[in-house]
């Protein structure tokens, strides 16, 4: 319970820093992935689910603002697997999670950043398996192995700062290179980039998926109707991960790559959507083949 109370006093000060505007909702960004949508093999980075309520000043007209003044609010679930036709002394730990999280999202110029503190539980106290096996059932999906092999109860506090920067290469095609830190549950530091084509989705506030990377809109400016393409490519050195306990006697690897390419639409009735897949290297050494995740995002507003 100390623990506990210590992870909200941390968490407070960001979510509650206080200025003379009044706030209100601007927009709730979501992500839903799955390697159902992908290579259809239910493993490894199995499924995610991400929403993000993003609160500003009443007035603000999607131009950067100063830390504090744009927070989102992030909750997340997520769900890691061993391999289902795996034998199980030689695959990675079943995991799953949930979080919340209180981010900043800051900008000057082209300049774009973000900084947030999340909460991380993982083990049976989640649910999460439970909900797995009882999804499978109604779904009449392949049964859910090994949740036996779980990493036990826990909760562990993270931190992420992405730093990012607008680049207009030519009418219509944007490039974002990036640089991102997350310390918590995994230790990672990241550098990528990727390219938007078509609508400038750049002026949103965008949030990237932890699992696939993704760039997902916790804003949606009504005047950007129509198609944007994103394409974007990252590696990471992993320093360390609890997902890999060392009694597992499985070694994550120290390298990790990923690959995306997505589509996102809006119609001038600001109905929505997002489909996009990403390629995930191996993560842990004698994973024989990486993976391949996709990510959904639908948006009706009637």
């Amino acid at each position: 319970m100390r623990c506990l109370l210590l992870i909200l006093a941390l968490l407070i000060p960001l979510g509650t820093a206080s200025n003379a505007q009044s706030r209100e909702l601007l927009g709730v960004g979501r992500l839903f992935s799955n390697d159902y949508l992908g290579d259809g093999r239910d493993r490894y980075q199995s499924g995610s689910y991400a929403r993000s309520y993003v609160r500003g000043p009443s007035d603000w007209d999607g131009t950067p603002q100063e830390f504090g003044t744009i927070r989102e609010y992030r909750l997340r679930s997520g769900i890691i697997a061993s391999d289902g036709i795996a034998t199980a002394p030689g695959d990675r730990p079943y995991v799953g999670m949930l979080s919340f999280g209180v981010h900043s999202h800051f900008g000057h110029d082209l300049f774009r950043g973000s900084v947030g503190l999340d909460v991380t539980a993982i083990g049976p106290q989640t649910g999460v398996s439970r909900f797995q096996k009882r999804a499978h059932d109604t779904l009449g999906l392949a049964q859910v192995r090994y949740t036996n092999r779980q990493l036990e109860d826990d909760f562990f506090i993270g931190m992420t700062g992405e730093v990012a920067e607008n680049v207009p290469i030519a009418p219509g095609i944007t490039a974002r290179p990036f640089a991102e830190l997350l310390v918590g549950p995994e230790d990672i530091a990241r550098f990528g980039a990727d390219v938007v084509l078509g609508s400038n989705i750049t002026s949103d506030v965008l949030i990237r998926d932890v699992v696939t990377g993704h760039l997902y809109r916790g804003t949606e400016n009504p005047d950007l109707s129509g198609f944007s393409l994103v394409f974007g490519a990252d590696m990471a050195a992993v320093a360390d991960s609890v997902y890999f306990p060392e009694d597992s006697g499985v070694i994550p690897t120290d390298r990790r790559g990923r690959v995306r390419a997505g589509m996102h639409w809006q119609s001038e009735s600001d109905t929505s959507l997002f489909y996009g897949l990403t390629y995930l290297s191996p993560e842990f050494e004698g994973q024989p083949e990486g993976q391949i995740t996709g990510s959904l995002k639908l948006n009706f507003n009637f």
